[in-house]
């Protein structure tokens, strides 16, 4: 990691903060931001840097939206918590819009407050109207870190272990991951080979009547930006509608624009049974949500589940002027137009470059995979690219099994001058 200069007002601050907050609290980049503005966070020093993080996915109209400050500011005037007390407007009203740009018949909305608790949430109601146990998950993927997402996060040994015993009848399946699999030169058939695990599973490990769910993110994330052939979401409606199992899609990363579609389920036509929701709703406000079917959710009982700051109104007026602000400025489309532009762009530049395994992504979600002169992934270069960048003012992060993939997650409005000097500054990074 790059280390912070010495003599710089970042210093007194990140000497502070190691010795007040729990180190277990990793932080990225060696810096403190005083205030952000659109594509750029400002340090104590007063240096720009280019962000192409937005806070892991949730900055996806920028920092600090003008139209979203003004929506906080006043909400936050009028009415900023009742909890399960009273009813309030802004809930509804992101209900509604929710319910609005979700794909097909998904008509049913709770509100919580992080992508995590949107997934127990789901789990939970999944168990509860199914009456059945297991849950099938996938390797590579990540879905939280509480016990139950850390328990269905397969992305890497690092969030598992050492916090044994996890809770039970959670199977776990390969994804197709295309590029390092026996089948790169042929995707379907990686996806053939990913969907007869679920045959073997279901002759060897666990009856399909026992399964309440199959969990999965239309493209993976903190897997490695990695995205599946088409057929794959729809292969998997067919296993579940022949198995009358819920097909949970986690839109936690993907969400709100950032694939070039409002949600990433949509470039394959799939429906899910229940669809999570949670880092660019609001913003930068926490709040996630799922939304699923009123034949489905009219089986949950009222108060069989519950939460204390779910549906806040400062988060909820966030959101209502979040998708206001993706829909009017027509960012979904903007990140599919730029996406494949910087995507084009990335591929001529690593053709012939060995350290550069692959490029890939969907919309303004994307990754770049490194790998050593032996073909294997290397977190080192991976790293070595992220500092360089970090070194001329551009904020990166890394995923991947092994921590060897650059994921690039940029505001979708970024201007296209942005997008230029951050590409250009990546590239000179990425030059070995």
């Amino acid at each position: 990691m790059v280390m912070a200069k010495t003599g710089n007002k970042n210093l007194d601050y990140l000497k502070r903060d190691s010795e007040l907050v729990n180190p277990v609290l990793h932080r990225i980049h060696p810096i403190v931001a005083d205030h952000a503005k659109g594509s750029y966070i400002y340090d104590m020093n007063g240096d720009a840097y280019l962000d192409f993080t937005t806070g892991i996915a949730v900055n996806n109209v920028g920092h600090c939206h003008p139209k979203v400050v003004e929506a906080v500011q006043k909400q936050a005037a009028q009415l900023m918590h009742t909890s399960i007390v009273t009813h309030h407007k802004g809930y509804a009203d992101v209900a509604a819009k929710l319910i609005e740009i979700a794909p097909g018949r998904l008509d049913s909305v709770f509100l919580a407050n992080s992508g995590a608790e949107a997934v127990e949430g789901a789990l939970k109601m999944a168990r509860y109207i199914t009456g059945r146990p297991a849950i099938i998950n996938f390797r590579g993927s990540f879905h939280g870190r509480t016990f139950m997402t850390t328990a269905l996060t397969t992305s890497k040994l690092y969030y598992r272990e050492k916090y044994e015993p996890f809770p039970s009848s959670i199977f776990t399946l390969p994804y197709p991951y295309v590029y390092r699999s026996s089948f790169r030169n042929d995707p379907e058939a990686c996806v053939d080979d990913c969907i007869k695990q679920f045959d073997v599973l279901f002759n060897q490990f666990v009856h399909p009547d026992q399964v309440a769910a199959i969990l999965v993110e239309p493209v993976q994330g903190e897997g490695g930006y990695i995205v599946p052939p088409d057929s794959f979401l729809k292969r998997l409606r067919q296993v579940a509608d022949r198995n009358k199992i819920i097909l949970i899609v986690d839109e936690v990363q993907t969400g709100f624009g950032r694939t070039g579609k409002m949600f990433a389920c949509e470039h394959s036509g799939v429906e899910p049974d229940i669809m999570l929701m949670a880092k660019a709703i609001a913003g930068g406000m926490p709040l996630s949500a799922f939304i699923t079917r009123k034949d489905l959710s009219s089986q949950w009982p009222p108060g069989r589940h519950g939460t204390t700051f779910g549906g806040n109104p400062v988060s909820c007026a966030s959101a209502l002027a979040t998708i206001a602000v993706l829909q009017e400025e027509k960012l979904p489309e903007r990140a599919a137009r730029l996406g494949a532009q910087v995507l084009e762009r990335l591929r001529k530049f690593a053709a012939g470059k060995k350290h550069v395994g692959e490029v890939r992504g969907l919309g303004l979600m994307i990754g770049i995979e490194f790998n050593d002169k032996d073909g294997n992934p290397s977190k080192e270069i991976a790293e070595q690219v992220a500092e360089r960048a970090f070194e001329n003012k551009l904020l990166l992060l890394t995923c991947g099994s092994h921590g060897q993939v650059i994921r690039l997650i940029p505001p979708l409005n970024m201007s296209d001058a942005e997008c230029e000097k951050g590409i250009e500054i990546l590239e000179k990074a990425m030059t070995l």
